[in-house]
């Protein structure tokens, strides 16, 4: 791809970096914002570096948040004695959109995966046993996806909560196995949040 601007190539590469945006879509972006006046671009651009400089992570659930606490940790209207654990931001977006669950959530941040070397130490299950032990937490809902790592990570998860009084329960199996929980459509997510049943680990013996 040539290019008879140095400022558009360089504009290219920074858009092709981004997940999904290959160099034909980045020069369209580019070119696009160039046709625009310079204050949508400006615009475009001071958002995104307030965005990254002022984002901050919930010291509660690790969800994205514009201060120390989320705004679904601070809603005193949701309940507080039920949890949904998930692998990622997006998880959480999308059960909100369901509009079927109004408790709290507690973001893992991925699942445990040998081959990708990561393992229980490097996601967030630690604090999870924390606020677990508080004893406010009646119910936690392992909302992860249904994949073998996923299921590994809810057994996982799972049996260092036997150790407290909280009841355990995954999604209905309305979701396929091996597919990711971010895609699934509003509805058929919804109806396995709704008809979520008991965890029970298999027999260690």
């Amino acid at each position: 791809m040539n290019f008879s601007s140095k400022l558009i190539e360089e504009a290219v590469n920074a858009f092709a970096t981004l997940p999904g945006i290959g160099r034909k879509t980045a020069l369209r972006l580019v070119l696009h914002l160039v046709k625009q006046p310079k204050e949508n671009t400006e615009g475009v651009a001071n958002a995104l570096l307030r965005m990254r400089l002022g984002i901050k992570t919930c010291g509660i659930c690790h969800n994205i948040s514009d201060a120390e606490v989320c705004s679904v940790c601070l809603d005193t209207r949701r309940d507080r004695s039920t949890v949904m654990v998930v692998e990622g931001i997006r998880d959480v977006m999308a059960i909100e959109e369901t509009g079927q669950f109004r408790g709290l959530y507690h973001i893992l941040g991925g699942v445990i995966s040998p081959i990708e070397g990561i393992g229980p130490q490097n996601l967030n299950i630690d604090s999870l046993m924390d606020r677990v032990a508080q004893g406010e937490i009646k119910e936690i809902i392992m909302a992860v996806s249904p994949t073998i790592e996923g299921d590994t990570t809810i057994y996982y998860v799972s049996k260092k909560l036997s150790l407290h009084e909280v009841k355990v329960s995954t999604l209905a199996r309305g979701i396929s196995f091996g597919g990711e929980l971010e895609y699934a459509d509003e509805v058929t997510l919804g109806r396995s949040i709704v008809q979520r049943v008991p965890y029970r680990m298999l027999n260690d013996d």
